[in-house]
């Protein structure tokens, strides 16, 4: 299985602003933007790093997702929340000759931890041997930072905080999260039941 991000976050996107205020970094001077591009950079490892724990995206974007055997004939659970619409469904045979999933035959189910890809038709489309299946989506919270979930937006600030802090520090070579992100992220964590079910 393969998840490939089609559209990526522009660095318009991301609240440098709020980060610099949240690190009380002084403003008025002309050197203001001098840190800029540092900070976009302790952003996004912010957000990929909660992204990857959480197994949520955070702003809006388009994926493509392959894969080559249904984990179920009726049901097919995505790799990403919150998935926000289908935009294509393809099946490809192994000389790469598409055919296009009409989209009556499917439909999104949309769930806080684990959207999912339901048939319509009784059973999903064979994969021919050699073939896979190619799902096009959007997923994320929000399009714009102000509407992401609070909780989150001060995850991602907190942490890329403590990325910044501790730049010039080796001893956190192996990466530690802070027990405040932690917490926050709490609620967005899929939890397990004993034999690896998921509620």
């Amino acid at each position: 299985m393969m998840l490939v991000e089609q559209t990526a976050i522009q660095d318009s996107a991301l609240p440098v602003a709020q980060f610099k205020d949240h690190l009380r970094m002084g403003s008025g001077f002309g050197d203001d933007t001098l840190q800029d591009a540092v900070l976009v950079g302790f952003l996004r490892a912010a957000i990929t790093a909660i992204e990857a724990r959480t197994g949520k995206a955070i702003l809006e974007r388009r994926f493509v997702w392959r894969f080559t055997t249904w984990r179920g004939t009726e049901k097919q659970i995505l790799p990403v929340a919150p998935v926000t619409a289908v935009i294509a469904f393809k099946i490809m045979n192994a000389q790469d000759i598409e055919t296009i999933i009409d989209p009556s035959r499917y439909r999104l189910s949309q769930d806080a931890h684990f959207p999912s890809l339901i048939s319509n038709a009784g059973s999903f489309p064979v994969i021919p041997k050699g073939g896979q299946a190619e799902l096009e989506f959007t997923a994320g919270f929000a399009s714009l930072w102000d509407n992401i979930p609070a909780d989150l937006a001060q995850a991602v600030l907190m942490l890329g905080a403590h990325y910044y802090e501790y730049r010039n520090d080796t001893g956190l070579a192996d990466g530690c999260t802070p027990f405040g992100v932690t917490a926050l992220l709490e609620r967005y964590k899929p939890m397990r039941l004993g034999g690896g079910m998921h509620v």
